[in-house]
């Protein structure tokens, strides 16, 4: 039977299992959405601003583990897109965007809303295709889903020409994919493996370092295995969090600049570091000549292209995290680390987080802890960029993968909002919070209407400090308490929330926290708290830039 090709690009999403897209249509994509109009298997969320639409399918990725996939028409559009891309490829989150295009006889004639998008998102996409062929259309979605999926994941972009979508074909979708310069290692090699299971049997003082690719690859069970067998403790990158249990007795939660003190002392005494699905970011690492100088380190990852880019490996191991894991499980022998773990217990005794408390005002880091506790930790925690993040990853307590949602390496401010959104239309059983800042949540905030109109009840917790909170604290500590451009001025964020037909509370005092979260919980709808929290409070523990990460400043005794 034959199919137009916007026809053909809905039927090949069903076939991928796609039952969530976000998007925004446009003249370019009028098609195609006519398409998604008559296609009730695939729920389209209409977001308000196409940054969103990015957004929401990345933490529709983040939450359920699957191809999150938006849509945007062409030109501005298109571009609008740009900057979730390039948040999904630093984060490797799988996820096909598709943008509509000018005719493709207009295609370099600098036409009605024309933008080269397969040479600007190049650099911040995993992959990307201009479709001139409707004949070749069924294949590029194969392909794309794909690529996004394997390997190191990321995002896949179609730019797809008004013409191509109202061409017809007799549409045949392939079963398998076979693409000769695109084959992931999955297996890592037998002798790099046994390697490393003879550094770790000859260990003394062994670090695991867990990221999210422990999350992508789901072999938390794996990990948690290996440091149980070798009596290692584990610390997490921002995006491993939720890879390893932090209320076990080997987690040393999160390590670098604003992770834990007793994390960043035991990487830094470490003799042997193994490395699962992280990349040592720089956030991480400090420092970099004088980053764990007695250790030698075992690197599992994937991505061959991230194996000794920033610190020298002694063992890379290049394959899937789950299947290396689960084969130096089966070979590796309990070191004696009885020694090393009572001077992590001290360490941790002695370097707690810790944060000054007041009988009335209310410190962020309280109303995160409340959030746990009436969440169970069982909750999905989104958050923006800054000190709502940090404070977020510090003292929530993540038991889980995938319950923390995050932008790690491009950082982007207005992330929070439409990926709370997209985790929850893909886990709508869970509740859903977004941990933001009163600068950050007004970069996206157009979004609660797509939240609201589409009763997906998500709970916005702002911690409200009246600065740009991050930046404010570094002109604090480095600028001589300069303040420059970071005073906020914000709207009345309960009014706002109204308006848009959500609730909102506000909250002053310390002892307004609980009841108020306690009612947004309760309550079947869209909710924004407004916490007025205290205004120069600061994230603590600190690495300043350029300094090695034992060497932090604030949140010790």
């Amino acid at each position: 039977m034959k199919m137009n090709g916007a026809q053909i690009l809905v039927e090949s999403l069903k076939k991928e299992g796609v039952d969530a897209m976000f998007g925004y249509p446009g003249g370019s994509v009028l098609p195609l959405t006519d398409g998604l109009f008559a296609c009730p298997d695939i729920n389209f969320v209409l977001v308000r601003h196409e940054q969103g639409a990015a957004h929401a399918a990345d933490g529709y990725a983040r939450a359920t583990g699957k191809v999150g996939v938006c849509m945007a028409t062409s030109g501005p559009g298109a571009t609008n897109l740009v900057t979730g891309l390039a948040t999904a490829q630093m984060d490797s989150v799988p996820m096909v965007a598709i943008t509509g295009q000018v005719k493709t006889f207009l295609i370099g004639n600098d036409a009605f809303q024309e933008a080269d998008m397969t040479g600007i998102t190049r650099p911040v996409t995993k992959h990307n295709y201009l479709v001139k062929d409707v004949n070749e259309l069924a294949c590029v979605v194969k392909e794309a889903f794909h690529i996004a999926r394997t390997g190191r994941p990321g995002p896949v972009l179609i730019d797809l020409p008004v013409d191509v979508q109202t061409a017809e074909t007799v549409f045949s979708y392939p079963e398998k994919i076979c693409m000769r310069s695109y084959n992931p290692t999955v297996c890592g090699h037998p002798g790099q493996i046994k390697k490393a299971a003879r550094l770790i049997n000859s260990c003394k003082k062994p670090v695991i370092y867990a990221g999210g690719g422990v999350v992508v690859s789901a072999c938390h069970e794996e990990l948690l295995s290996l440091a149980e067998k070798i009596q290692a403790p584990v610390t997490t990158t921002l995006l491993g969090l939720g890879a390893f249990p932090e209320n076990h007795k080997l987690s040393l939660g999160m390590l670098g600049m604003h992770g834990t003190a007793y994390a960043n002392h035991a990487v830094m005494e470490s003799d042997l570091i193994i490395a699962v699905g992280a990349r040592f970011d720089d956030r991480v690492t400090g420092k970099i000549d004088e980053f764990a100088p007695h250790a030698k380190v075992v690197h599992i990852d994937i991505d061959p292209t991230a194996i000794s880019k920033s610190i020298r490996v002694h063992v890379p191991i290049v394959g899937d995290a789950g299947n290396i894991l689960r084969e130096l499980n089966s070979i590796v022998k309990s070191p004696d680390t009885a020694e090393w773990l009572g001077q992590v217990r001290l360490w941790k005794k002695e370097y707690p987080l810790r944060y000054k408390t007041s009988k009335d005002k209310i410190s962020p880091q309280y109303v995160v802890e409340q959030i746990r506790k009436l969440t169970g930790g069982d909750a999905i925690i989104c958050t923006e960029v800054g000190q709502n993040q940090m404070w977020a990853a510090q003292y929530y307590t993540f038991l889980r993968p995938r319950t923390f949602i995050s932008s790690g390496g491009l950082g982007t401010m207005g992330f929070g909002l439409p990926a709370a959104i997209g985790a929850k239309v893909g886990v709508p059983d869970k509740a859903v919070f977004n941990i933001a800042g009163d600068g950050s949540i007004q970069m996206n905030i157009q979004e609660l209407a797509t939240a609201v109109a589409g009763n997906i009840n998500v709970k916005i917790a702002i911690l409200n400090n009246g600065y740009l909170g991050m930046v404010r604290q570094w002109q604090e500590l480095f600028y001589e308490r300069r303040y420059a451009f970071t005073k906020l001025y914000a709207p009345d964020f309960v009014k706002l929330a109204e308006s848009y037909g959500a609730v909102g509370i506000r909250v002053t005092r310390k002892d307004e926290v609980i009841p108020a979260l306690e009612k947004a919980l309760s309550t079947p709808k869209v909710v924004m708290l407004d916490f007025v929290v205290e205004d120069e409070e600061n994230v603590f523990p600190m690495v300043p830039a350029g300094s090695a990460i034992n060497r932090m400043i604030g949140g010790m005794a």
